[in-house]
């Protein structure tokens, strides 16, 4: 793991170092560019020192009186062959060995001039020509202007590395484990995962990552447990029907009515057992289709209630709906929400024993109607109330199918109420039984 993080590592590196390179190349080049203006124009926007050593001596003066002296006491200035022109182009001053130039008259330029602008207060107040400034001269020049800059340039350029070096390492390595997690996650490893550290943004990406390997690992372990369950409930009616038609055709049993009908009980198991699941799929993905309408939830209730008196009055056990105030009407598909009363009052007397109760109650709220289904039955096990509404999951795992339910019904009631924008939950009633809870929205 350690090799495969190092390699991605050493590319993003790479990749980035590659980066800097090119923007340090970039930033060279027009160093040198501007360099190579400098030694072959004619005239340069810098302000050389001897330039400034004459802007300061006509803010000092007032006028270019007497400038002859500056020329005289500055090493730089002296050692020039340079005529010194008005803002008119007139000449004030001409230190050429051979000039025959008058003093006031129009300076005539020439092909190997260099002209430097002089400025006081962003005002033009004349310029300097230099005269033969060979190349050699202009590098000297050059020297002097730019060698303080070089120097600066090349302190901010090492800062500007040992930074970059530092940002690399920071952004890099984080960078590095989420690629390499990435790519463990793809190749099937999803118990991959990734230490938060580096910036915020940083940190909220390995814990994104990280939650959203948590989710493929959950649902692929959903999926595995799903398919163990459905071939699971698959294979006992199965090896019933096959039981049963190898006996009568090997002629162990007789081809009579029992017989037969005893195979197709479980034909309707499975038909009701795949019906469940095609259900439940269509509500999972959202495809189930609703007809919504305005639905008196209390009627609705005591209806579904009628249809399970008789099973309740054979196991002697009470059903009772209990009404608050309110109208309890609600904008929901009726079918699917008898459906969720009906799946709630069918499990409930499944494993409440005889002689139990069951009572419903129906609670209005400002902004929604509450349902509540409970019994005084054995209650579930409190670590065992978050699967209650998994698929196929069973109190007691090894429970035969005697009471003929399909071990859906009760993660197709969660689909239904939540696709209808509603909230379910169970808990233990303090008193013993189990009490789930249903809001919908009005």
């Amino acid at each position: 793991m350690q090799t495969s993080v190092r390699e991605i590592r050493t590319r993003l590196f790479i990749l980035l170092g590659r980066a800097f390179v090119i923007v340090l190349l970039l930033s060279v080049f027009f160093f040198l560019a501007s360099v190579s203006y400098f030694l072959t124009s004619s005239s340069t926007p810098l302000s050389t020192p001897f330039a400034r050593s004459l802007e300061g001596y006509y803010l000092g003066r007032g006028s270019w009186g007497g400038v002859d002296a500056v020329f005289e006491s500055s090493a730089d200035l002296k050692s020039l062959n340079a005529v010194l022109l008005d803002k008119d182009q007139r000449i004030l001053l001409d230190r050429r060995p051979d000039s025959v130039s008058t003093i006031g008259s129009i300076y005539e330029p020439q092909p190997n001039d260099f002209e430097f602008d002089l400025n006081v207060r962003n005002e033009k107040i004349g310029s300097l020509v230099l005269t033969s400034f060979s190349l050699s001269t202009r590098l000297g020049a050059v020297v002097r202007i730019l060698i303080p800059v070089g120097i600066i340039s090349l302190i901010l350029a090492l800062f500007l590395v040992i930074v970059a070096v530092l940002l690399l390492r920071r952004f890099v390595n984080p960078l590095a484990d989420v690629i390499y997690a990435a790519r463990a996650v793809t190749s099937g490893k999803l118990d991959t995962r990734i230490s938060s550290k580096g910036q915020q943004d940083l940190r909220s990406l390995s814990e994104s990552f990280n939650e959203m390997a948590s989710s493929l690992e959950r649902n692929d372990r959903e999926r595995r447990d799903m398919f163990a369950d459905i071939a699971h409930e698959l294979r006992t009616p199965l090896s019933i029907i096959r039981g049963r038609l190898e006996g009568i055709v090997d002629g162990i049993y007789s081809a009579d009515g029992g017989q037969v009908s005893l195979a197709l009980e479980q034909t309707y198991l499975l038909e009701r057992l795949v019906d469940d699941l095609r259900l439940l799929t269509l509500a999972e993905t959202r495809q189930l289709p609703f007809e919504i309408s305005p639905v008196d939830l209390h009627q609705l209730t005591q209806h579904t209630l009628d249809l399970f008196s008789a099973e309740a009055r054979e196991k002697n056990i009470s059903l009772l709906l209990e009404k608050g105030s309110g109208s309890s009407r609600v904008e929901l598909d009726p079918q699917r929400i008898e459906q969720v009363i009906g799946n709630l009052v069918g499990n409930a007397l499944r494993y409440i024993p005889e002689r139990g109760k069951i009572w419903l109650v129906l609670e209005e709220t400002e902004n929604s109607v509450r349902l509540s289904v409970n019994d005084n039955g054995p209650g579930v096990p409190q670590e065992d109330l978050p699967y209650l509404f998994d698929r196929f999951w069973r109190k007691e795992k090894s429970r035969a199918r005697s009471s003929g339910g399909t071990g859906l019904g009760l993660a197709i009631t969660k689909q239904l109420v939540e696709a209808q924008g509603g909230t379910i939950e169970a808990r233990n009633l303090p008193e013993g039984g189990l009490q789930v809870v249903v809001e919908l929205k009005k």
